[in-house]
């Protein structure tokens, strides 16, 4: 969930997402003894993610006067590069946005439907009476790049270019993989090496990336200035989007 606080707008985003961590909390002199961590203020605005990284990003933007929403979808992108076990623009977005100019709250449903030739039908002639968990089989369209647009277009101040411009300066230039995404992407890939694209983007060098070890997703690099400079046609109707239906065509989705 990414929060992020200022002014003009404060903006909650809940991205689809499975995490578990266990968390081991000390008794406190001051403030509640099951918090982990002092308050924080702040005069100008404030951002909240699961990453160091990301909240830097969204608090650069802040600084560059953009929006709630700009930050926002910057620490979007960035999560999608930095935790991609639990963000990216391969899935949805849900969002909540407090206007104070007007005084209004505004929610945004960014979820995608099932694929339009992925019947009940098509299921049985695979051979298959539930949907798999893994594979693109339970893939809906992704909304999250839809998301990002219809946010920008209401609450936006920057270019869309800025906003993932960080991201993308990561993506290429590499950051130093976290110990808790370390882990999540040891445990999946002997669930998920076998699935196209596997290997080739979180094994480049024959092995999942280690703790503190620098990473880079040039792929995804590419995909983010593509969305940056052709908008949400760039994804839904461009070469990603090609590229997609190829792929879910090889493993009998469509």
């Amino acid at each position: 969930m990414l929060k992020i606080i200022n002014s003009i707008y404060t903006l909650v985003i809940v991205a689809t997402a499975v995490s578990s961590a266990g968390v081991m909390a000390m008794d406190r002199i001051t403030g509640k003894a099951f918090a982990t961590r002092s308050e924080v203020y702040a005069t100008h605005g404030m951002a909240a993610t699961s990453q160091p990284l990301a909240t830097q990003v969204a608090i650069d933007i802040l600084k560059q006067g953009g929006s709630a929403v700009d930050a926002a979808i910057a620490a979007n992108a960035m999560l999608g590069l930095v935790e991609p076990t639990g963000s990216g623009v391969g899935g949805d977005l849900f969002a909540i946005v407090w206007s104070a100019k007007d005084k209004r709250l505004y929610g945004l449903n960014a979820s995608g439907r099932s694929p339009k030739s992925l019947s009940l039908e098509k299921l049985k002639s695979l051979g298959l009476d539930y949907l798999p968990p893994l594979g693109p089989l339970p893939v809906s369209v992704p909304g999250a790049v839809d998301g990002w647009y219809e946010l920008h277009n209401k609450f936006g101040k920057l270019p869309m270019a800025d906003n993932l411009a960080p991201a993308i300066g990561y993506a290429r230039n590499g950051f130093p993989v976290s110990e808790l995404i370390a882990y999540y992407l040891d445990s999946s890939a002997k669930k998920l090496a076998k699935f196209p694209g596997f290997k080739e983007t979180y094994m480049p060098t024959g092995k999942i990336p280690a703790v503190g070890e620098i990473f880079k997703n040039p792929a995804l690099a590419n995909t983010y200035e593509k969305i940056a400079k052709g908008g949400r046609d760039a994804f839904y109707k461009g070469d990603i989007a090609k590229s997609i239906d190829k792929y879910m065509a090889s493993q009998g989705a469509i």
